[in-house]
């Protein structure tokens, strides 16, 4: 193929807005180092993109996947984050309200309630009119 134009890579991929990106994609990796699928023949990285779409030498998905990496801006992180430590006071309190047995709760830790205070219980809050 001594020329290739839009038309010989329209056929392997129907949009040429995404042609466009793809192709850019490519020389971009090619121009990195990326190694080559077809001889060079003295063409620059955009005319051997475009070779190498035209000829499926190189994987339309790999160049979706890699133009989309390189352009996100947030990488969403795939570990799952862990737990931050609660000291023992804000355990419990988190145990006692999950539980909602406040008062055995904060008995069993030692962390009783004064006499006449009164214990609220976690619940649903009502709405203000």
């Amino acid at each position: 193929m001594a020329r290739v134009t839009v038309e010989d890579c329209v056929l392997k991929v129907p949009n040429r807005f995404d042609l466009v990106m793809y192709a850019g994609q490519r020389a971009r990796e090619v121009a990195a180092g990326a190694p080559l699928s077809i001889e060079r023949d003295n063409d620059k990285n955009p005319v051997v993109a475009l070779r190498e779409i035209a000829d499926e030498t190189v994987s339309l998905d790999h160049l979706r996947e890699s133009l989309i990496r390189g352009l996100q801006r947030h990488v969403e992180n795939d570990e799952p984050e862990e737990d931050k430590e609660l000291s023992v006071s804000e355990q419990v309190w988190t145990d006692a309200i999950a539980s909602r047995n406040v008062e055995s709760e904060l008995a069993d830790a030692g962390l009783g309630v004064d006499e006449g205070e009164e214990v609220v219980e976690a619940g649903p809050v009502a709405e203000e009119e």
